[in-house]
Formats: structure tokens, sequence, C-alpha cells
């Protein structure tokens, strides 16, 4: 599983202008699973995310996690982090798991990261999704188990 991670000041997710998922101050994560995905790794997205010290602290240093800072995470499937563009002009999307399979596992990333204690707003699987971000600052990575 692979989850492109940006701080977010605040977040939604809109299907057809409605918007169905929405955080203030936390994570917004655009996350795609591969075919040898399995829940084990949905655990170890779910437990990286909720720990990874990305926030800054009092002496502006980046040592807090969304589980510090009590943030929220917004999870949204994104089979496109798999597109392979190494070749040619049209991506690739072999690496991304079949819908079947990536649907469970996003569930179960997200069901992990609540076991956890986050709060979770999420996208809607397989929907034409708008996805509107106000960063905290340029802070994006690629996280990858």
């Amino acid at each position: 599983m692979r989850a492109l991670v940006q701080r977010a000041a605040s977040a939604r997710v809109r299907v057809e202008g409605e918007v169905i998922g929405e955080i203030g101050p936390g994570l917004c994560c655009l996350v795609g699973v591969t075919h040898d995905d399995d829940a084990g790794k949905a655990k170890k997205l779910a437990a990286k995310l909720w720990n990874l010290r990305i926030f800054t602290n009092e002496n502006d240093h980046m040592n807090l996690s969304v589980a510090d800072t009590s943030g929220e995470l917004l999870v949204v499937s994104q089979f496109t982090l798999y597109g392979d563009v190494s070749r040619g002009r049209r991506p690739s999307f072999l690496a991304a798991a079949a819908p079947d399979q990536a649907s469970v596992l996003i569930d179960r990333l997200v069901a992990e990261l609540r076991s956890l204690g986050a709060t979770v707003a999420t996208g809607s699987f397989g929907a034409m999704m708008a996805v509107e971000l106000t960063n905290d600052g340029p802070v994006t990575f690629m996280v990858e188990v």
C-alpha cells in the first residue's frame, strides 16, 4: 500500500457536488493498493499514518504526530498512485489492485485507524471525487509499506 500524505489545515471530498467527507487540521491521505497488499499492510500503514511525526512542536520542529495533535484524517482511495508512466505517454494501471481487493483493504485501513483512536473521514470508493485541500505548509510525503 502507498499513500500520498499531505498535512492539512482542512480537507474535504465531494461527490456530485455534495460533501461526503471533511476534516479540520490533520492529514489528507490519498491511498493506493497493489496486488500483493493484505490486511497486515493495511494495519502497518494505519500505524505509520497515526504515528508519523510531521507536525511541528513549540520549537517549530517536525516532532508531533496526528495522534499527538488530536488531528483528523481524510482517507481517499486513489488507484492512480500505482500508475506507471515510465513508457510512452499513457499511464498503465496494471500494478493497481482490482477494485474488489482494493475496497476491502481501504475499509480495513480506515477501521485500523479508528481502532487506534483516529477520527477518520472518507471518500466513496470508485466514485468520481473532487478533493479540496488547504495545505498546512508545503508538507507532502509518500508513505509505502
